[in-house]
């Protein structure tokens, strides 16, 4: 950095360093970062994940832009290319190294860098040819495409494509594909038809603003963030920290905001369910389709108008609220209710077969329903007690701190804590466990499935009544030992659940209704 805090380019060396290492990440930092002291990444393994060694990282923007450099600098090493056209080839093949090795050096390297949009550095620059070029020694002048101004060449600049505009325009082009359309990694050389990617080195030769180059690091930073497969973003709204795994899977991981959620959707930790299906749920939860079932079972269009009306008494005879329409019809076979006087004249002279298709529709439509609403009450009730159960940590630390006055030791009172993690964890299984049997179809398999689902329901229920109601200083030695058994076993119970569900994915045993 220079001291007037703009980025400083290196025009004898070529290399483009102080894009790296000066990368704030943060649109809304106005400080530089400070790679001299280099933090070490925390690292983690989350309480589901811990037999497998699934260990992650939390990592701060420093932490990620250093993981960048270092990432850039190993492929350096090997293939002894710029820095800046390597972050281009590792961001095509989403930051792996192993695919842009074995591109590199098992395939046509040309084709690799048309397929990039880059120039191979391997072809010699030719001269570009100037517009207007005077007698012997005068001053060459160029004409800026973009402009229509008549320049010196040495005003004159561009990619290695040869295609040349004054640094003005560049400055403007670079200003506008990064502030207005907020592109980093993927702007292409200004000349019409050209697919050549701009370079950072040439991004910080030409933008003099300290915003525009700030905006770009961070679109850059982003950018390696979401290109790499073993790197996200935490979700939790307004966390700056990302997430680095040994190798993307669907697991569980916990940011240092608190916040734990599924390295491979995204979405709060969802076992037993699967990705695919608790995005769909998510989807059907907050979509119109349970509503539209709600109106196809309690509602009929008027015949004449199709005005969307709702029986609300014993009546039949329906007359439709529409000023302009006025009509009166029969609810049950929808035809006018004039004749339905008549001695002669009764619903049934209508097709059997056609009346039995719209009741068994209706019916269909009331069943679906009515199987929706039990699953959603019950994965909203858990969600619900989950949040009270939240808070109870906040009454449990009372307690805590009240027996530790009372003679007993920090640990003797660690087991309330464990007592109120474990029933979360209940909690948040079993709110997942009515999306994973929503879906399901029955069988023996699933029959297992409700019994282990209804012996954990009841331990967790038992368990969360012993934290809200029954521990008091009187009664603590009695009751720690309850609490002790019961949270244990609800913690067995949920372990056994868990990987019944899991032996039911690997041996194909759940069957599913779509």
């Amino acid at each position: 950095m220079d001291s007037d805090g703009g980025i400083q380019y290196d025009e004898e060396s070529g290399d483009e360093h102080s894009l790296y290492e000066a990368d704030s990440g943060n649109e809304s930092s106005e400080e530089e970062v400070n790679f001299d002291s280099r933090p070490e990444p925390s690292t983690s393994r989350d309480e589901d994940s811990a037999v497998d060694d699934y260990v992650f990282q939390v990592l701060s923007v420093e932490e990620i832009v250093e993981y960048m450099v270092a990432e850039i600098n190993e492929v350096k090493e090997v293939v002894k290319l710029p820095r800046t056209t390597i972050r281009i080839l590792l961001n095509h093949f989403r930051w792996d190294k192993g695919k842009l090795f074995e591109r590199f050096y098992d395939t046509d390297q040309e084709q690799l860098f048309r397929e990039a949009h880059v120039v191979s550095p391997f072809i010699k620059k030719t001269a570009s040819n100037p517009k207007v070029n005077s007698r012997r020694g005068a001053v060459t002048t160029e004409e800026c495409e973009i402009c229509l101004m008549v320049q010196p060449s040495s005003a004159m600049t561009g990619l290695e494509c040869g295609h040349r505009f004054c640094a003005g325009c560049w400055a403007e082009y670079l200003t506008t594909k990064v502030m207005d359309e907020g592109m980093g990694q993927t702007i292409s050389c200004a000349a019409h038809g050209c697919d050549i990617l701009v370079d950072d080195r040439t991004v910080l030769r030409l933008v003099g603003e300290p915003r525009v180059l700030q905006r770009y690091q961070h679109l850059i930073t982003n950018s390696f963030v979401e290109c790499n497969r073993c790197l996200c973003w935490c979700p939790s709204p307004d966390c700056g920290y990302a997430l680095r795994v040994p190798y993307p899977d669907v697991r569980p991981v916990t940011c240092k905001c608190g916040h734990r959620f599924c390295f491979a959707c995204g979405e709060v930790w969802h076992d037993p369910v699967r990705c695919s299906r608790i995005k769909r749920w998510l989807k059907k939860c907050d979509d119109d389709s349970e509503t539209f079932n709600w109106l196809s079972a309690n509602t009929k269009e008027c015949p004449k108008c199709s005005v969307t009306i709702e029986k609300d008494g014993g009546c039949n005879h329906m007359v439709c609220k529409n000023q302009n329409c006025r009509a009166d019809f029969c609810w049950v076979c929808l035809g006018r209710w004039e004749p339905h006087g008549s001695s002669w004249y009764s619903c049934n002279r209508y097709d059997e077969d056609e009346a039995k298709a719209a009741r068994d529709a209706q019916e269909r439509s009331r069943a679906a329903l009515n199987r929706y609403l039990f699953y959603f009450n019950r994965y909203m009730n858990h969600m619900q007690s989950l949040k009270f159960e939240n808070k109870l940590y906040a009454s449990v630390k009372e307690k805590m701190e009240e027996m530790q006055q009372h003679n007993m030791s920090w640990i003797e009172v660690q087991f309330l804590k464990k007592a109120v993690d474990i029933l979360c964890s209940c909690r948040q299984t079993l709110m997942y466990t009515y999306v994973f049997a929503y879906y399901l179809r029955k069988n023996n398999q699933s029959v297992i499935f409700e019994d282990n689902q209804k012996d954990l329901e009841r331990c967790t229920e038992m368990l969360s009544e012993y934290l809200e109601r029954d521990i008091t200083q009187e009664n603590l030695v009695d009751i720690k030992q309850k609490v002790q058994d019961k949270y244990r076993y609800c913690d067995s119970r949920r372990k056994v659940l868990l990987e019944h569900v899991h032996e039911g994915y690997e041996r194909d045993w759940w069957l599913y209704s779509e």
